[in-house]
C-alpha cells in the first residue's frame, strides 16, 4: 500500500511507480505540494529523492553508479579491463558517466551481457564513434554508447584497436549499429567483420584514405568540381593557389595617411 497524506491506494510496484511518475510530469504544481507533504512512497519505500537536497540526490545517484559498476566487475571480471565513473563531480546531471574499458575480442560479449542482464537492460543503442590518438600503439578508441530506459541510465563501453585489428559487428545484437559502424569505417578505417554491408557512407565512390585520422591532410588529396566543357563532375588532385599578399599593419584610427593629410585642409580638422 502507498500513502499520500492520508489517501490510501494499493497498486503493484511497477504500476505505482508509473502512476507517480506521470503525476510528477503532468501535475508539476501538485507535485511540489507532495514534496512538502513528504508522503510519497514507491512500493513501501519512502522516496527521499523528492524531499532531499540536490547534493544528497547527486550522492545517492553516484553511489548507485559505483555499486553497479563494481557489481559488473565482480560478475564478468575476465571481460572488463577497467571500470570507472567519469566526471563524478558533475552536479548538473547528478552523478557521473559509467565507463567500461574492454579488450577488442570481448566487446560483443560485454554488449550482449549489458543488453540481456535483467539488472542492466541497456537495450537502446545510441551510437558508435571513435577517437584517433596517433601516438599510441592502438591508436583508435572505439566507443559504444548505450541507454537503459528501464533504469534511466547510460553507459559507455570502449575498446582500443590499431589499423589492422578488426572488431566484430554489433549489428546482430543492435541492428541500429549498421550505419554507425559504416561511418567509423569510412572516417577512421576501423574494420567490422560480419557486417552485412560495410561500405563508405559519407565520402564519395573511389575515395582514398580516412578523413578523421589525425595524419590525414586538412586539404585532402583530391578536389571535386563541375567541368562545364565536359558537362560532368570531375575529380582532380588538389591544387591550392596562394596569392602574394602584403600586410600593412598600420591603422587609420591612429594617424591619417600622408595623402589624406594633404587633401584635407587643416582648417576642417577639429582638435580632439
Amino acid at each position: 500500500s502507498n500513502k499520500v497524506e492520508g489517501i490510501w491506494f494499493s497498486l503493484p510496484l511497477p504500476l505505482s511507480f508509473s502512476f507517480l511518475s506521470l503525476f510528477f510530469v503532468f501535475g508539476f504544481g501538485d507535485c511540489l505540494i507532495v514534496m512538502m507533504w513528504r508522503g510519497v512512497c514507491f512500493g513501501g519505500q519512502i522516496c527521499r529523492a523528492l524531499s532531499s537536497s540536490a547534493g544528497e540526490q547527486q550522492g545517492s545517484r553516484l553511489l548507485g553508479q559505483k555499486g553497479f559498476v563494481a557489481s559488473l566487475v565482480e560478475m564478468i571480471p575476465d571481460w572488463i579491463e577497467r571500470a570507472v565513473v567519469h566526471k563524478a563531480h558533475d552536479r548538473v546531471h547528478q552523478g557521473g558517466e559509467m565507463v567500461l574499458e574492454v579488450r577488442p575480442e570481448n566487446t560483443i560479449k560485454v554488449l550482449s551481457f549489458l543488453k540481456k542482464y535483467s539488472g542492466a537492460q541497456f537495450q537502446s543503442f545510441i551510437d558508435i564513434t571513435a577517437v584517433d590518438y596517433p601516438q599510441r600503439e592502438n591508436r583508435f578508441r572505439v566507443v559504444y554508447n548505450l541507454l537503459s530506459l528501464k533504469y534511466n541510465a547510460r553507459i559507455r563501453v570502449q575498446t582500443n584497436v590499431n589499423e589492422t585489428t578488426a572488431l566484430e559487428s554489433a549489428t546482430k545484437l543492435y541492428p541500429g549499429a549498421d550505419w554507425f559502424e559504416r561511418e567509423v569505417w569510412d572516417m577512421y578505417g576501423v574494420f567490422f567483420y560480419n557486417h552485412p554491408d560495410l561500405r563508405r557512407i559519407l565520402t564519395d565512390y573511389g575515395f582514398e584514405g580516412h578523413p578523421q585520422r589525425k595524419d590525414f591532410p586538412l586539404s585532402g588529396f583530391v578536389e571535386v568540381r563541375y567541368d562545364d566543357t565536359e558537362k560532368r563532375v570531375v575529380t582532380e588532385p588538389v591544387e591550392i593557389t596562394q596569392e602574394y599578399r602584403s600586410f600593412d599593419y598600420s591603422t587609420p584610427w591612429d594617424i591619417f595617411p600622408d595623402t589624406l593629410k594633404k587633401a584635407i585642409p587643416a582648417s576642417t580638422v577639429k582638435s580632439q
